[in-house]
């Protein structure tokens, strides 16, 4: 099992990870008769597609004896909502890369490889991804 998750009450849920045990708790959006105190489980959604090609350039980069240069790489995530039937029907994300320690080879490959994570893919074809890689 991954997660339990639990509905709290008042458009709230607590989602505790199996594994570790931390837990993150979910309201409705302002917009969806939620008071927005944390995540919305849309917000999740959009989320986890940068912190997935976060993980994913991560994994890559240490493979590639980079690892150093990644980090204090930013994600900025907007996710965009359509209705009818409510949906998420866009995410954009902006990756800012703290220092230009990277070859054009090097950049082509972690671009790549973020495009191709997992969450990318499963949402691919269903969500439009824009996707913007910012080399200082």
């Amino acid at each position: 099992m991954t997660s339990n998750v639990i509905y709290d009450g008042g458009l709230r849920t607590r989602a505790t990870h199996t594994f570790s045990g931390n837990a993150i708790i979910t309201d409705a959006p302002l917009d969806n008769f939620g008071k927005a105190e944390a995540f919305s489980p849309t917000d999740l959604v959009a989320t986890a597609l940068a912190s997935c090609m976060l993980t994913v350039m991560g994994i890559k980069a240490k493979q590639m004896d980079l690892d150093a240069n990644l980090i204090g790489t930013e994600a900025e995530v907007e996710k965009i909502m359509a209705s009818e039937p409510r949906r998420i029907s866009g995410i954009n994300v902006k990756l800012t890369f703290p220092a230009n320690n990277f070859t054009d080879k090097e950049k082509a490959i972690l671009e790549n490889t973020a495009r191709a994570c997992p969450v990318s893919q499963t949402l691919n074809g269903n969500v439009d991804q824009v996707i913007t890689f910012i080399w200082l």
